[in-house]
């Protein structure tokens, strides 16, 4: 009864692609959550004086987890006894669980032909995310009763919503990253616009430039950092030495700065930015100023933090980190705007250009927003209750810094890379690069040059024959030649040139032949029925029937047949090439007169 019902294979394979989503979730949770807790049993065992137990260590592995994925933890063994926020997230660590869930979002939805098409990409992000909260939900409840449990409503956000936008944005890149899913609530204008290559081309721009705009932020904000290290080496060489004596405590700290590392990469870029960063409730570093009393634990990341009191001008060349920043959105929207040099036929409008400049920095600014509130947190209470960047202040400066420099760098690279360049054929011949023509160069003399290197001087290309020659006199014996030729004896002797009409006069004739050879005349036999010199644009001369056969006596009234010709020797008319008049195969004629 079951392999006769229809629907129920169906079913089943529905029910097995979800089940496989559900475990391949469980998997991605479990994976990260194993390997963390290898690393800490790793140091926990390599410590000289452990102060828990194995249990222990695994608590504080599922608390730094959590942490992870964006968690506010809760240490309950203070000095002062009361309970202490730990918000601040390692942003290193925050990548392991995202790329698990992201592929194991997007290898559920890739069905590949194996799986029937009404499993949606729907079906396996809720079943990815459902296998991974479970797992979070049990981890959650495991730490609590640790020495680093997990606040009850970060569980709800923003752990949530990372792991939900991690298995979203998985399920999209298995459909190949398309926008009509992006826009169903949007107006039908906008997703009729969506559909024409020109939106598509114009987003692409915006997506890739605000990406390499936050991208710059991190990577010039990472190297001021390092030089602000390098500055303070002897401080930060202290501090790491100083908060452990044994060498897997210094390995424990070497590693939480690492993890740390996007934090003040982020970080360098907000003082960069102007805004800066808040080092407690009543102190901010910024480039003007370092103000108020910082309350500054002892790690050596935070020994990069600038002198106390009114900036200088090193001070100041931080804001180097937006202008990079910005040049690089001018740039890549400057390429999509002018794909290539000089080409103005596919190049977009000066409007066009600044819109696109405009909405990646948008995308720049919210970017840096974003990274920002999530490079800082708590770090306790009371003065420590604000430590990191202020999101709302640093998205508006990446914004006016991108907006301000990459607008107008990018109208400029467009109409550099427009320009009419009379001597840029030194350059790109250089590079290898094959020459345009000058503007000033007309198209016919360039198609001039191009047919005499394609066959010679004065021949310009052609796309077909033309007409005329099909009737001059030299075609048209060729081809009644070949039609005798190939009729095998059905059609009579004739000249040649002998149903010319007016038309043949204005051909040279050729000699007669007793005026050419009057000694030829005596011969008899054989020289009767030789034939006659006839144009020479005729391959297979014919036997003449005229004033010099008459002048020989001939012994046979009837004219000789014409002798062979090799098979070689025919024109090949199978093909629909007919051969001119001097006997060569035609391209491009059919055989219809």
């Amino acid at each position: 009864m079951t392999e006769r019902s229809p629907m129920l294979p169906a079913e089943r394979s529905r029910s097995a692609f979800l089940a496989s989503a559900f475990v391949r979730g469980t998997l991605a949770a479990g994976l990260g959550l194993g390997s963390l807790a290898v690393l800490v049993m790793l140091l926990w065992i390599s410590s000289p004086y452990p102060d828990s137990g194995p249990a222990g260590a695994f608590h504080v592995a599922t608390g730094l987890w959590l942490l992870a994925h964006g968690a506010e933890l809760v240490r309950a063994d203070t000095v002062g006894g009361h309970p202490t926020p730990v918000a601040t997230v390692p942003l290193l660590l925050v990548a392991l669980p995202v790329w698990l869930v992201h592929r194991a979002a997007r290898d559920s939805a890739e069905t590949d032909g194996k799986a029937p098409g009404g499993h949606s990409a729907i079906g396996a992000f809720c079943a990815v995310s459902a296998g991974y909260l479970l797992v979070v939900l049990a981890a959650a409840a495991y730490a609590r009763d640790g020495a680093l449990p997990a606040d009850r409503a970060s569980i709800a956000f923003p752990v949530t919503a990372v792991v939900t936008g991690a298995a979203a944005a998985g399920a999209w890149a298995a459909r190949g990253r398309p926008l009509t899913p992006l826009l169903v609530w949007a107006p039908l204008r906008l997703q009729e616009a969506a559909a024409r290559s020109r939106f598509r081309s114009g987003a692409g721009a915006v997506l890739r430039s605000a990406a390499a705009g936050v991208l710059m932020l991190l990577g010039a904000g990472a190297l001021l950092v390092a030089v602000a290290l390098v500055w303070h080496a002897g401080a930060a060489r202290e501090s790491f030495l100083g908060l452990s004596g044994d060498w897997a405590g210094r390995i424990s700290v070497l590693l939480l700065a690492v993890a740390l590392v996007p934090n003040a990469a982020m970080w360098g870029a907000a003082y960069g930015l102007g805004p800066g960063f808040a080092l407690g409730t009543a102190s901010t570093a910024a480039p003007l100023a370092f103000t108020g009393p910082p309350a500054l634990p002892d790690f050596p990341l935070l020994a990069a933090v600038p002198s106390h009191g009114p900036g200088t001008a090193v001070n100041w060349a931080a804001v180097a980190v937006p202008v990079v920043a910005g040049l690089t959105v001018a740039r890549l929207v400057a390429h999509g705007a002018a794909p290539a040099r000089g080409m103005r036929e596919e190049a977009w409008s000066q409007g066009r250009t600044a819109l696109v400049a405009a909405l990646a920095a948008l995308g720049c600014g919210a970017g840096a927003a974003v990274l920002a509130a999530a490079s800082g947190g708590a770090l306790g209470t009371g003065a420590l209750a604000e430590f990191g960047p202020v999101w709302w202040l640093v998205g508006p400066a990446a914004l006016v810094w991108t907006a301000v420099i990459g607008v107008p760098v990018a109208l400029l690279l467009r109409a550099w890379r427009l320009r009419e360049n009379r001597w840029g054929w030194r350059w790109d011949s250089a590079k290898g690069e094959p020459v345009e023509p000058e503007p000033g160069q007309k198209p016919e003399k360039k198609e001039k040059e191009k047919g005499e290197r394609a066959g010679g001087p004065g021949e310009e290309p052609y796309d077909f024959l033309s007409a005329d020659s099909w009737h001059e006199d030299g075609a048209r014996k060729a081809r009644w030649a070949v039609l005798k030729r190939n009729s095998g004896g059905l059609m009579a002797d004739f000249r040649a040139d002998a149903d010319q009409g007016p038309a043949s006069a204005t051909a040279p004739a050729p000699a007669p032949a007793p005026e050419t050879a009057p000694a030829a005349a005596p011969v008899s036999g054989p020289a009767s029925a030789a034939p006659a010199p006839g144009p020479a644009s005729v391959p297979p001369p014919a036997p003449v029937s005229g004033p010099a056969s008459s002048s020989a006596p001939a012994p046979d009234p009837a004219p000789a047949p014409a002798p062979p010709v090799a098979p070689a020797e025919e024109p090949d008319t199978r093909t629909g090439r007919v051969p001119d008049a001097l006997g060569h195969s035609e391209p491009g004629r059919e055989d219809a007169p």
